[in-house]
């Protein structure tokens, strides 16, 4: 099942225009569809296809083991000798011995994290391999993919001897809503868009995790499934995924990302929530999970003074991820032997507020589908994340002011709400009213709100004039 990805695709097709090689790094979370991207790329352009892929480290394996396995897979699918090489610079000889410029050729190297662990000498050795051999194949693609994306970004795109050198870096991220509406097949025209939210809020847009998904099933039943059952999908692969993307440090990482998953904070929150020095080990650990594409990195500009907000917020983007580490977690024991029941979401402690959090994590996420209906089409954004102000103490103090997501342009500041409620009355004017008014608007600088929600909204708000747009939840879906 493959939905979306146009834009990567066209992008991809556009270097086969070209009259020489190229180079292309893809990265991006475990599962979120990389491999397939080339590979849906590579049949849909007609190319010749070879692909090789790491195997995940272990403590038994060695470097010898890596080239067996490369070896044996090009064998598989070329008329190479399937004898291990001597190194990867033989290994790269090899596969250069399988080109041809007979037909254009997009050759693979999936997870190449893995295959470079037990060589420190793997990126420049391929670098080498490149300037000598891959890069006078005019007719070629080699794509470096990894789910370890710290590694292409240390070693190929921020590394000094690669300058110059790569032609496109794909950062593949969760499925727009549109395309994820597309896994329930001609079933999303006859169910509630409540049970499409309720699954998106713990799946996320990540297409391994929605072709799991059965259309003829409710959205607890599919949870239910996914999640709740002994060796179930959801309720294996967070290990696997968090060990498969954080080399270094994954108990501290992992403790962060717990901190993160009661809701968004600043680097100086979460080192003192984890009693750590500012700084150090925790902008380190959050560097990893922002290129891990687990984390989102929100600094939006302060809308008072067009500068740079203080502090960077940190928000767990990734829907799966909160909600194994505040429901699954703490329950392994009980679904590994098969006891635990899901009678209703609702029976969940706190589900509202995690729901909650997945619900705006939706909306940020995909804030670009708001662009038309807020008349923004064609405008400059300059910042668009959520806002956060602490409030203030003394003479001058200042109450503080949270904005769900705030879309900046040169002359305007759009405040948009967003709600997820089984009824929304006209309390949400005053809300939004006192964020306005807390505010201080710049000198040639409207402001304009907007209102996304789930629920049954009350006639009252619509009729009252008082947002510049209210947007259903349901119409990013379609």
């Amino acid at each position: 099942m493959f939905f979306g990805r146009e834009e990567q695709i066209e992008q991809l097709q556009n270097l086969m225009c070209k009259q020489n090689a190229s180079l292309v790094t893809c990265r991006g979370r475990r599962r979120i569809g990389k491999s397939t991207l080339i590979e849906v790329f590579a049949e849909r352009s007609g190319c010749r296809f070879i692909k090789i892929e790491g195997r995940r480290p272990f403590k038994s394996l060695s470097n010898e083991d890596e080239l067996v396995t490369f070896a044996q897979q090009l064998a598989d699918q070329t008329e190479a000798e399937n004898t291990p090489p001597a190194s990867w610079m033989d290994a790269f000889r090899r596969l250069n011995a399988q080109l041809h410029n007979d037909k254009y050729t997009v050759v693979l190297l999936d997870e190449v994290s893995w295959l470079a662990h037990y060589d420190k000498c793997f990126a420049d050795d391929l670098k080498i391999a490149w300037d000598n051999l891959f890069k006078k194949h005019n007719r070629l693609m080699l794509v470096l993919c990894g789910s370890v994306s710290s590694w292409l970004r240390d070693n190929i795109i921020d590394n000094g001897a690669f300058m110059g050198r790569r032609s496109l870096d794909i950062v593949v991220k969760e499925l727009p809503l549109k395309d994820c509406v597309k896994f329930w097949g001609k079933t999303a025209l006859r169910i509630d868009s409540r049970e499409i939210i309720d699954v998106l809020s713990v799946t996320g847009g990540i297409p391994r995790y929605l072709e799991e998904i059965d259309p003829s099933c409710s959205a607890e039943e599919n949870i239910r499934r996914l999640c709740f059952r002994p060796n179930s999908v959801l309720r294996t692969d967070f290990d696997e995924m968090f060990q498969d993307v954080i080399a270094l440090e994954q108990n501290f990482t992992g403790s962060v990302l717990r901190v993160l998953a009661e809701g968004s904070r600043t680097g100086t929150e979460i080192a003192q929530e984890l009693k750590q020095a500012k700084g150090g080990r925790v902008s380190a650990v959050l560097d990893r999970l922002v290129e891990a594409g687990l984390v989102a990195a929100d600094d939006s500009l302060n809308p008072e003074t067009g500068k740079k907000a203080r502090e960077v917020r940190y928000r767990l983007k990734d829907n799966y991820s909160r909600f194994y580490l505040r429901y699954i977690e703490p329950m392994k024991s009980i679904i590994d032997a098969g006891t635990f029941d899901l009678v209703t979401l609702e029976a969940l402690e706190g589900i509202d507020s995690v729901m909650g959090l997945a619900f705006e994590n939706m909306v940020i996420n995909n804030y670009r589908e708001l662009i038309p209906t807020l008349n923004l089409k064609g405008t400059i954004i300059t910042s668009a994340s959520p806002y956060r102000r602490k409030a203030t103490n003394g003479k001058r103090g200042r109450k503080g002011c949270q904005i769900d997501l705030l879309i900046q342009t040169r002359r305007t500041i759009y405040i948009v709400e967003v709600k997820r409620r089984k009824e929304i009355g006209r309390e949400v004017i005053d809300e939004v009213d006192a964020k306005v008014s807390a505010l201080s608007r710049p000198q040639g600088v409207s402001i304009r709100t907007a209102l996304v929600y789930d629920g049954h909204l009350s006639a009252t708000v619509a009729a009252d004039g008082y947002f510049d747009a209210i947007v259903p939840f349901s119409n990013l879906l379609s």
